[in-house]
């Protein structure tokens, strides 16, 4: 299968072609040249009938295959035991995945969390809470590991414990982004990475859009957390919707570019999503009853000053300029300055440009 996936001008449906008419892909490559005349058109015939004696190809095949043995990587095509059950039956699936780490039956039960490169401190905290409540219900959570809305939720399923698959847009070797390489590796021993591409293939343009129809098919469904009206996250839900998976969306500020996307998605009929409750609704799964409270947004940690609490308590999620705050709490700028101080050192509260302020949302009370 790797042999076909490096002949230029096979593309999946050549290879989904043979698959049809000789049962596997290799018996298609294998075929004699007659077979292969009355199975493929001409043209397409000749780049393969080419492409399978080619001595460069056969060396990168050989190349190919010892990047993947020295990588500790491993490939399963489809219909191979292994595959990914819930690919197999979407438009399109991948005709062969390059792993690193491990799929386990319960990645069955698995749910992508994506949004925006260009994350608030809204949207980051959003993802990390509504990640957590998420990998606690059992769930495995997919994304593709860009910048912002993606690397939070890596994050936030294995800080809490949880199980998380990295769906790349290039090949196993080109890890990017390249600040990202020590999360793919801790990604690889608590889940898996995933590409359809071969190892050493860069991150292009193009790539982006194929991957997200991968991550839609791993899950049951697809929430977005923060999109603007282009964002490549919206791609990801139209192919859940093509795919016939479930798509929630949270809903952010009106006054940011960052909902217009989101909001989009509920006008049209997306699940609004504040919790994970509302994920379990639409899947008509039971909640897990957990040993352990998850912890409040509204919960204010026990070691905070009397004037500390008061300030915190005017702040909402959205961001909040610091006169706004003075006003609120009958207090000078400057005094409400230093109390913001701590409260960010506490971690409790973000500040924005233009001594604009946001809520964070707490871990621990």
């Amino acid at each position: 299968m790797i042999h076909l996936s490096l002949i230029p001008g096979i593309g999946n449906a050549v290879i989904r072609r043979l698959r049809e008419n000789f049962g596997s892909a290799q018996a298609g490559l294998e075929a004699s040249e007659g077979e292969l005349r009355e199975a493929l058109p001409p043209r397409i015939c000749e780049k393969l009938l080419r492409g399978r004696s080619s001595r460069s190809i056969l060396r990168r095949l050989e190349r190919e295959l010892k990047l993947v043995r020295s990588s500790e990587c491993r490939t399963v095509a489809l219909g191979e035991e292994g595959y990914p059950p819930n690919l197999v039956h979407i438009y399109d699936p991948p005709p062969i995945l390059f792993i690193r780490g491990e799929l386990n039956p319960d990645d069955k039960f698995a749910v992508s969390v994506v949004g925006t490169r260009r994350a608030t401190t809204y949207g980051r905290d959003a993802c990390s809470r509504l990640t957590r409540e998420i990998v606690q219900q059992g769930f495995t959570v997919v994304s593709g590991m860009a910048r912002g809305i993606d690397t939070v939720a890596h994050r936030s399923a294995l800080e809490n414990g949880g199980r998380t698959i990295a769906v790349l847009g290039s090949g196993l070797l080109n890890i990017y982004p390249r600040e990202n390489a020590d999360l793919a590796e801790e990604i690889s021993r608590n889940g898996a990475l995933i590409s359809e591409f071969p190892m050493t293939t860069p991150p292009v343009d193009v790539n982006f859009p194929r991957r997200n129809r991968i991550i839609s098919g791993l899950s049951l469904a697809t929430i977005v957390v923060e999109a603007d009206e282009r964002s490549g996250a919206l791609i990801t839900a139209d192919f859940a919707l093509e795919q016939g998976r479930e798509v929630l969306a949270v809903p952010g500020s009106i006054f940011s570019r960052c909902s217009k996307g989101t909001h989009r998605l509920i006008k049209e009929g997306a699940t609004l999503m504040e919790s994970v409750d509302d994920l379990l609704d639409v899947l008509n799964i039971p909640k897990v009853k957990l040993e352990r409270e998850i912890p409040s947004q509204d919960k204010i940690p026990v070691d905070l000053e009397d004037e500390e609490r008061m300030v915190l308590d005017v702040i909402p999620f959205t961001p909040m300029h610091i006169d706004e705050i003075s006003a609120s709490v009958n207090m000078p700028p400057n005094k409400v300055s230093s109390i913001l101080l701590m409260l960010e050192l506490k971690g409790l509260v973000g500040q924005q440009p233009g001594k604009m302020f946001v809520r964070r949302s707490i871990r621990r009370v």
